[in-house]
């Protein structure tokens, strides 16, 4: 019996404690998802500011894409999306607070390299049927059925567009 009261009493514990962390996690998870979030380091105020006068922030219906929509997988696919948070939150934490100078072109190749069609494809997954624009259609063809040794990335022709430097900002 005394075996028993022991054993309940560590499991509620340590479910008390995993349930805890959990909710703790999740919270910071959620409060480091925003743009808002990402703007307050120094280093990525350049980054805040370009996106915001961006399409992908600023456009006639209303549809924002956010920093973690398009550099870091989907959120659905938990077991890369969590790493990939933890990792770059890790990493752009030790380059703040290193004060190691902050080197924007070299970010973005390192960006670029890294990265994946599917960040676009998330929410640009209709490319084979623009009604009106055939000439992008057709562009859009050879990057959906490319073949061997001729892969693109979104960003080949994409490049600048949502981290454009621009004089004036259009701020919602």
């Amino acid at each position: 019996m005394q075996k028993t009261i022991k054993t309940a009493t560590v499991t509620t514990l340590a479910l008390l404690v995993a349930s805890s962390l959990f909710v703790l996690i999740q919270y910071a998870m959620v409060r480091t998802s925003t743009p808002q979030f990402c703007a307050t380091c120094h280093e990525m105020q350049f980054a805040y500011d370009t996106w915001k006068s961006s399409s992908h922030a600023n456009n006639r219906h209303g549809l924002v894409a956010e920093c973690m929509d398009c550099h870091l997988p989907p959120v659905e696919d938990t077991l890369s999306f969590y790493p990939a948070k933890i990792y770059h939150g890790i990493k752009d934490l030790v380059l703040h607070f290193t004060n190691e100078a902050y080197d924007r072109e070299k970010s973005r190749k390192l960006v670029y390299e890294t990265f994946n069609n599917e960040y676009c494809l998330k929410c640009h997954s209709n490319l084979l049927y623009i009604p009106g624009k055939r000439g992008a259609m057709l562009a859009h063809r050879s990057l959906i059925y490319a073949r061997s040794g001729y892969e693109k990335k979104c960003l080949d022709c994409h490049e600048n567009l949502v981290h454009k430097p621009t004089e004036f900002y259009r701020y919602k």
